[in-house]
């Protein structure tokens, strides 16, 4: 269960980076809040963080034996680790960012796959 929820999750972010490409007023939900539209210098970013995203659910799927993997189980399990590490993060700052939306939508968003990445990690 934790597998098919943290998927849907990342699937939603992935989904959001997206249309924070494409220029669709969402900014207030990443980084900081501080712009509703990404600026056309910020997008490259967007990509960047679509890249880490879509890695991130093949990790997280590979990890739970959903999808084969080509990986070695250590790497494979230290991917799972990172990335429950990085979300981890995730939460501290989006709890204290400044927009309401982040910190209230993000952050929970945060938490539920950093603890799907780390159950993970513990089965593994």
């Amino acid at each position: 269960m934790h597998i098919i929820i943290g998927s849907i999750l990342l699937v939603g972010v992935i989904v959001l980076s997206i249309l924070l490409l494409c220029g669709l007023p969402l900014g207030e939900l990443t980084m900081g809040g501080k712009h509703k539209v990404w600026p056309k210098e910020m997008r490259p970013l967007a990509i960047g963080q679509l890249v880490v995203q879509v890695i991130a659910l093949l990790v997280l799927l590979a990890g739970g034996h959903v999808i084969p993997t080509f990986l070695p189980q250590g790497l494979l399990k230290a991917l799972v680790i990172i990335f429950a590490i990085m979300f981890t993060g995730n939460i501290v700052m989006n709890a204290f960012s400044t927009s309401k939306k982040e910190k209230y939508i993000m952050t929970p968003v945060s938490v539920i796959a950093a603890v799907c990445f780390a159950i993970v990690a513990l089965r593994m």
